[in-house]
């Protein structure tokens, strides 16, 4: 089976896993009534909360991984 045929028939659990060691999502959020951005690993798990975007790019940087925006 090729590599797009495998990637097609991932199991919910491995695709939650994708990207787990290379990449941290942004996502903007409002908690206690204050603006912050929340920095979450590839299976949704919360690691930050920081006070803006600038930042949180810089702690994923930081950390060796790969910045991804969630609109």
């Amino acid at each position: 089976m090729n590599r797009i045929e495998r990637l097609k028939n991932i199991s919910s659990r491995e695709f939650a896993l994708l990207g787990m060691n290379d990449m941290a999502y942004v996502k903007r959020v409002v908690v206690n009534d204050e603006p912050g951005f929340a920095i979450h690993s590839a299976d949704g798990t919360r690691l930050a909360l920081v006070p803006n975007e600038g930042i949180a790019y810089a702690t994923i940087r930081q950390n060796d991984l790969e910045p991804v925006s969630v609109h």
